[in-house]
């Protein structure tokens, strides 16, 4: 037997190897899909119509009030939302993560409930309810005080509005950080204070605050840069109200006549300062200053707040209810009554809209079909490309693997109107003539989804020994069978995971997909969008509520995938 072997691993070395022609596949294929659309975009933002070179886009940018306005709001409703997401999101933090509330791993899934709501569709819920004249707690504050007709409580066209509703669905990236920040705070550090005779409030200010503030720091950037970039939600608040933010005026530029060469010198300023934003906070999380150091540290201390455990309840419940019960509650109103501003009951209670919905309107079906494949092809493809260039950086198996994990990264910096930009401009000409198909959605989605993909499954990979691969191919296999049979078996849970989410985040993407869609390749998120212009209110939130269906049902069947749910909550 000892003699077999050599002589079957030396007929198997003879077979030609196509794992390195492959992975170089993979590494082309990744820099195809990152580079050429900023390559494009930079072109198009130093030239004009008839392809000259010139600086007149930028000098238009800084002069033209059409654009200078829609920049300084675009910056007054970054900062403010991103306040607003630190003040609500530090104490909720701190409540689930370091006290005894009740409750607290209820809340965390509530949080994630509003963290996977498309923003845009929180947008809708929230002009069902708060619409000057038609929304449901106007129409409630007039009828219990008598109050005129034009009066109202809430204007959710208005730049308070705007920065309200940004802020409701931007909170739990916040509170994602603070929480996790919070959770890994070792018990010994507050004991030992204890011990030296501080009290909860000095321990907290001097010990937990300190190691807490680069995640609150980082939770603002990360607030800023997501209200900076959002296009969905001021498309359907602003646009209305009169004015622009930096978003909706780039997808301005392609309404009729199109004007490219501007909406890429409008898009390249936004795409350097998500570039510096995303730099900040790796700088602000990586901060020496406020690392633990140590070996096996103990468990976190809960702080007992005795009477105040329900009062703390009171309030998380409260900022819940802005995000995830009324929103939904309005979508659900909508959607089974008879008129969508209309509070629901048994004279009005119908299955009318369901039926509308996806028996006589015509863009119904083509739209799920076309999201279905997207997302399918979407979450395959991207899995698979995620897989192999986390093989590659984390066994450096090829030259460059470095840059290649920048490159895998690098789209994370990329917001999604910007990426549509970039697209739209290098798919619209030969050899690649792609718009008008879904081909052109799909390399959006793979590329907007890499990153998150990429570094999941990069972690994962580094927590199996490499000495299973080289086994296998000391007997014998290439390195993609290694991969195949090997690496990918043992990871099989975050592969599915990433999978699910690829295929979540496909279903809720509007920014970059409102840029490239044509009538035959909308998506669901764009049909949502484009009803919305038609104000069919009710199909709406047929609509909405099918995606935020879906949308759960990945979700827990993720969280019941062995060893992932409860760990994934934790460290998401």
């Amino acid at each position: 037997m000892t003699i077999a072997l050599p002589s079957r691993v030396e007929s198997r070395r003879v077979v030609f190897d196509l794992s390195q022609p492959v992975m170089v596949a993979f590494a082309a294929v990744l820099c195809v899909l990152v580079v050429l659309p900023v390559s494009w975009l930079v072109i198009y933002s130093v030239t004009d119509s008839r392809g000259t070179l010139t600086l007149d886009n930028f000098r238009q940018l800084v002069t033209d009030p059409a654009f200078v306005d829609p920049l300084v709001t675009t910056l007054t409703i970054a900062v403010a939302s991103s306040v607003i997401c630190c003040a609500v999101a530090a104490p909720m933090g701190w409540l689930v993560a370091r006290s005894d509330m009740p409750f607290r791993t209820a809340i965390r899934s509530l949080v994630m409930a509003s963290f996977v709501t498309p923003p845009f569709l929180g947008a809708i819920a929230w002009e069902l309810l708060a619409a000057p004249n038609s929304g449901l707690l106007n129409k409630a504050y007039r009828a219990l005080t008598d109050a005129e007709m034009d009066a109202y409580l809430f204007n959710i066209y208005s730049l308070p509005g705007l920065i309200f509703v940004i802020s409701c669905y931007t909170f739990p990236y916040v509170f994602v950080l603070i929480a996790n920040a919070l959770d890994r705070i070792p018990g010994d550090l507050e004991d030992a204070s204890a011990i030296l005779g501080a009290g909860a409030w000095h321990t907290a200010r001097r010990i937990t605050v300190p190691l807490a503030l680069p995640a609150v720091l980082a939770g603002a950037l990360v607030a800023f840069l997501q209200a900076m970039t959002l296009f969905g939600s001021p498309a359907i608040l602003a646009l209305p109200a009169g004015f622009h933010t930096m978003t909706t005026k780039i997808w301005s530029l392609f309404q009729y006549p199109p004007k490219p060469e501007l909406a890429a010198a409008a898009a390249l300023p936004l795409l350097i300062l998500t570039v510096l934003l995303l730099r900040a906070q790796s700088l602000v999380l990586g901060r020496r200053g406020y690392s633990v150091v140590g070996g096996k540290t103990g468990e976190p201390r809960l702080v007992r707040l005795k009477a105040m455990r329900w009062v703390a309840l009171a309030f998380v419940l409260a900022a819940l209810t802005l995000p995830v019960f009324l929103p939904y509650l309005a979508l659900f109103n909508a959607t089974f009554s008879k008129v969508a501003s209309q509070a629901i009951w048994f004279d009005n209670f119908t299955f009318r809209n369901i039926y509308f919905v996806f028996f006589e309107l015509s863009a119904t079906q083509p739209a799920l079909q076309n999201t279905f494949i997207l997302g399918t092809l979407a979450a395959t493809i991207g899995t698979v490309l995620s897989l192999v260039i986390a093989f590659l950086t984390a066994r450096a198996v090829v030259r460059g693997h470095r840059v290649l994990g920048f490159l895998a990264t690098a789209p994370i910096a990329i917001p999604g109107i910007v990426l549509g930009v970039g697209l739209f401009l290098a798919y619209t000409r030969p050899p690649f003539v792609l718009y008008g198909t879904l081909w052109i959605l799909l390399i959006a989605y793979v590329t907007i989804e890499l990153p998150a993909a990429y570094q999941q499954l990069q972690s994962a990979l580094r927590a199996v020994n490499p000495e299973l691969e080289e086994a296998s191919r000391i007997l014998g296999a290439t390195r993609l069978q290694a991969l195949r049979q090997i690496t990918a078996p043992l990871l099989r849970t975050n592969v599915i995971a990433t999978w699910c989410f690829i295929f979540v985040s496909v279903i809720r993407e509007l920014s970059a997909a409102v840029i490239l869609f044509t009538s035959e390749t909308r998506p669901i998120s764009v049909l949502i969008f484009d009803l919305k212009e038609s104000g069919d209110l009710a199909a709406i939130s047929v609509l909405g509520l099918t995606v935020l269906v879906i949308t759960f049902v990945v979700v827990v069947l993720v969280n019941r995938i062995p060893g992932f749910g409860s760990a994934r909550l934790r460290n998401t």
